[in-house]
């Protein structure tokens, strides 16, 4: 059985079946069937080359922190611990491999095999990497979540308003609804009094006194 597993063309249909768990992984927001698939060949095959003699406890203790990262990777922002542990993966590979030349070449089989399956599941299933939703920000500052920027608001010029704060000289006022961050021209305004958009420069809005 352990010459069987250790045969070359076994050793890159595992590491086959490895990559592609893996890669359907990227697409599922839980750690399913599919990782636990491409786990449990990883571990056949390092069974194997454990028993041959071929794998030590170093390597297996390598394999072992790249498979946690992995897993962390489901639970942690960014991709750092996924990118450590697929590295950590491959050099545990690499070490158990009797031939570097034979496993490196199962490896590449098993990486092109994976790239295929990845631009299948996105080409032709439409299926979106949800590993990248943790890594890029989604969200938007939106005006009618009430996100307000003050840079070249040239359309208030002109427009009137109520102070909501005391302007000394900077506060707040409201336009239609809007809360906008002004200063006076240099005078001290009450609170609730009208005030005009004289001047906008950047993110500095200047107001003055309706009398």
């Amino acid at each position: 059985m352990i010459e069987f597993i250790t045969d070359p063309i076994v050793v890159t249909v595992l590491l086959t079946i490895a990559g592609v768990g893996i890669v359907l992984e990227l697409f599922s927001t839980k750690f399913g069937i599919a990782g636990f698939i491409g786990v449990f060949a990883l571990i056949v095959f390092f069974y194997g080359h454990f028993q041959a003699g071929l794998a030590g406890y170093g390597t297996l203790t390598l394999f072992v922190a790249g498979i946690l990262l992995i897993f962390l990777e489901f639970f942690l922002p960014g991709a750092v611990a996924g990118t450590l542990g697929v590295a950590a993966l491959i050099l545990s590979l690499f070490i158990a491999g009797e031939d570097a030349m034979q496993i490196g070449v199962s490896i590449f089989i098993a990486i092109m095999i994976s790239i295929f399956v990845f631009f299948m599941m996105i080409k032709i299933f439409g299926r979106k990497l949800v590993l990248f939703n943790k890594m890029v920000l989604f969200d938007t500052a939106r005006k009618e979540d009430g996100y307000v920027s003050n840079i070249n608001r040239t359309d208030l010029l002109g427009k009137v308003g109520t102070a909501l704060t005391i302007l000394r000289p900077a506060g707040t006022i409201i336009i239609h609804n809007e809360r906008i961050d002004v200063v006076s021209e240099g005078d001290f305004i009450e609170q609730n009094t009208k005030v005009k958009v004289i001047k906008v420069e950047g993110a500095r809005i200047v107001v003055r006194e309706v009398k």
